[in-house]
């Protein structure tokens, strides 16, 4: 045990540095194109959840967040929310690239979850018809729901960066602990063949995970495909669910309770069912590889 302490600790220490400057550049790109970013989401009209779909991919804390407040106050339609749920990565982008992963493997994440957001986004405008008003009664901006959700942003990028990376590197660190603990007392083949042996299962157990409001949900979900205990399609199914607090604020700014419960319902049914057909139909190995 005290060997798999200290390999614990030093994977979580190698990816510290790696893990410090991903942030500091992903807090830079918040700062700088935020409220532009805001605005185009604003202005995308029947466009939008092909804009929520491609923005949401963009690395921010507080982007799935304001898609919620925008919805709330009907700037955006329900398919345009969806779009950014399904397509943003939480805290997937820097975990993998800190973990120095395949460039090919990130890219083609981010692009495989962009497309469903996209495609599920329109579907769903087209199925409920949804038709909001043109005016928000919602005047949050992004910074302002990222310093609410304690991002601590407005004591400067550093500051900020360096608490993202404290506080995802204590997830790492108990969630690398206890993968290796499991490695240790039931061997790797033994723990990667129970799980993975049950792709349809993975999906289903994947998705309602990543419904979880909290970073630690796309946290565990990377780290155990990166680890090779979970399959493509569950790694996918978690991914597409896992909107971090976007959901949290969700149900905080907008009081029509049924709705917010469809909403997560839509969200958790086509998170699965991506997931379910890349494991069945084998493309799951073939791109996330």
């Amino acid at each position: 045990m005290l060997d798999v302490l200290l390999d614990t600790l030093l994977d979580t220490v190698k990816i510290l540095p790696f893990l410090f400057l991903t942030y500091l550049l992903i807090e830079y790109l918040e700062h700088k194109a935020g409220e532009k970013i805001e605005g185009v989401i604003q202005r995308s009209g029947k466009l939008g959840p092909f804009f929520g779909g491609l923005l949401g991919v963009v690395p921010q804390c507080g982007f799935s967040t304001a898609a919620s407040s925008l919805y709330s106050g009907r700037v955006i339609t329900m398919g345009t929310l969806l779009a950014v749920f399904l397509s943003t990565s939480d805290e997937m982008l820097p975990i993998m690239i800190s973990s120095r992963a395949k460039p090919t493997l990130i890219l083609t994440i981010l692009g495989v979850k962009l497309l469903i957001g996209v495609l599920f986004g329109f579907l769903i405008d087209l199925l409920y018809s949804l038709i909001r008003g043109k005016n928000s009664s919602s005047e949050l901006h992004i910074e302002d729901i990222c310093e609410q959700e304690h991002c601590h942003c407005e004591k400067g990028i550093l500051r900020s960066a360096l608490h993202h990376t404290l506080h995802i590197v204590l997830f790492l660190f108990l969630i690398t602990f206890a993968i290796n603990t499991a490695i240790y007392f039931l061997g790797e083949d033994l723990l990667a063949s129970f799980i993975l042996n049950k792709p349809v299962l993975g999906s289903l157990l994947a998705g309602l995970f990543g419904l979880i409001p909290n970073c630690a949900a796309s946290v565990v979900i990377t780290q155990l495909f990166l680890n090779g205990l979970i399959s493509g399609g569950a790694m996918l199914s978690g991914l597409l669910s896992s909107a971090g607090v976007g959901i949290l604020v969700l149900f905080r700014v907008n009081h029509h309770w049924k709705e917010n419960c469809l909403i997560l319902s839509i969200l958790y049914v086509t998170s699965i069912l991506p997931g379910i057909v890349f494991d069945v139909t084998g493309l799951a190995p073939l791109l996330f590889r």
